[in-house]
């Protein structure tokens, strides 16, 4: 697998990763009880980039890790990957 390919694949994984890791460790401001006025009440009391960007790097770094191993160690290809519902047609 070239550096090209694994960048990319890390880059879709990232930005997957990001969505899921946006909500933990989330205190909203009604759970706060400092609602701004002007917003709403499920918006993010304190937003945290810089712990949400480090742990989406660190397990987005570790799916690519076992993505890469499987591929150059163990010749894994997207083929050998089990098929949810076969086509019989």
């Amino acid at each position: 697998m070239n550096y090209f390919s694994l960048f990319a694949i890390y880059f879709v994984v990232w930005w997957i990763t990001l969505f899921a890791c946006l909500p933990i460790g989330l205190k909203t401001q009604a759970e706060a009880n400092e609602v701004v006025p002007g917003s709403v009440e499920s918006a993010p009391h304190r937003f945290q980039a810089k712990k949400v960007l480090l742990l989406t790097t660190l397990v987005s770094a570790l799916i690519c890790g076992v993505w890469w191993i499987a591929v150059a160690k163990f010749g894994m290809t997207l083929d050998s990957l089990p098929v949810p519902m076969p086509n019989n047609g």
